[in-house]
């Protein structure tokens, strides 16, 4: 189904809100919008919402799969009021939301569907997913100037690091809550402005009535920002993404500042969550 605007969609559309979990994937640009959309439809999603610019093609089989929504990226903040929009529609389901050239994986993600895992996360009364937004990264810049390649895709094997999160109003850590640092914000954290270098985002997460999205990946429910319950460690995602890569070689006042992004901790992606697992960059609690 294909519609002019989101408000066409949420007009016409919202049957594809009447179960989730559902999944928002925004087109920022058009690399590799096509391999993001094939690899979330393979997770198991009951819908997917493709918001692309109207000149974006889609194969065919894909476009029959999708709801398509004429949409545009910029200025950034219209993701987050969109994500807000399609909350206030519909109250009460899973859903996740990433850009394109991002990619989804959990625990044991390759033989079970997101909504299996979600299930098991809802019985442990929990109501958001932290995710790490892990970067990827082509192995060769002079092959791959827009510093995007499946085949030859790596990522940083060590690097990551938390710290507190502050309240704003008292300076005191909050409870649960962490910033995530690591992979190409931390090492090319010059040309990163110091508001984005955080890696973490709750991507997934069950809406209802008044819940918002703020325009730093966080919400306005202090709980669905937590990395776990008080009484034990609970299931983590990983987003793994070139759009860092892609944004540090399209940007003038860095590109020729970084003639690759190797360095000795590099290692090629495998593509599975066995090696987000080994690598701890993503936690299955007391999934197995």
């Amino acid at each position: 189904m294909r519609y002019d605007s989101l408000d066409d969609f949420l007009k016409r559309g919202t049957a594809a809100l009447a179960k989730g979990p559902v999944a928002m994937i925004f087109a920022e640009d058009d690399v590799e919008v096509e391999s993001t959309l094939r690899h979330h439809l393979g997770l198991g999603f009951k819908s997917m919402l493709a918001l692309v610019p109207s000149e974006f093609a889609l194969p065919e089989d894909v476009q029959e799969r999708v709801h398509r929504i004429t949409f545009n990226c910029k200025p950034r903040t219209v993701v987050f009021d969109a994500i807000n929009r399609i909350i206030a529609a519909a109250p009460d389901i899973w859903m996740y939301y990433c850009y394109n050239s991002e990619y989804l994986f959990y625990p044991f993600c390759e033989d079970r569907t997101v909504g299996e895992m979600l299930a098991f996360h809802t019985e442990e009364r929990r109501d958001a997913m932290l995710s790490y937004v892990i970067d990827l990264y082509a192995d060769d810049l002079n092959r791959f100037p827009n510093a995007v390649s499946r085949d030859r895709a790596m990522l940083d094997r060590s690097g990551y690091y938390a710290e507190a999160r502050k309240d704003p109003e008292n300076g005191h850590p909050l409870e649960r809550q962490l910033d995530f640092s690591g992979g190409l914000r931390w090492r090319f954290e010059e040309h990163i402005p110091k508001d984005r270098r955080r890696i973490d985002r709750i991507a997934l997460f069950r809406s209802k009535p008044g819940l918002k999205l703020l325009p730093h990946h966080t919400f306005n429910d202090p709980e669905y920002n937590t990395y776990s319950c008080p009484w034990h460690h609970n299931l983590t995602a990983a987003i793994c993404s070139f759009r860092t890569a892609k944004a540090l070689k399209r940007n003038p006042g860095s590109t020729f500042d970084i003639p690759t992004f190797r360095w000795r901790n590099s290692v090629p992606f495998e593509w599975n969550s066995r090696q987000l697992l080994d690598l701890g960059l993503m936690e299955p609690g007391q999934w197995f």
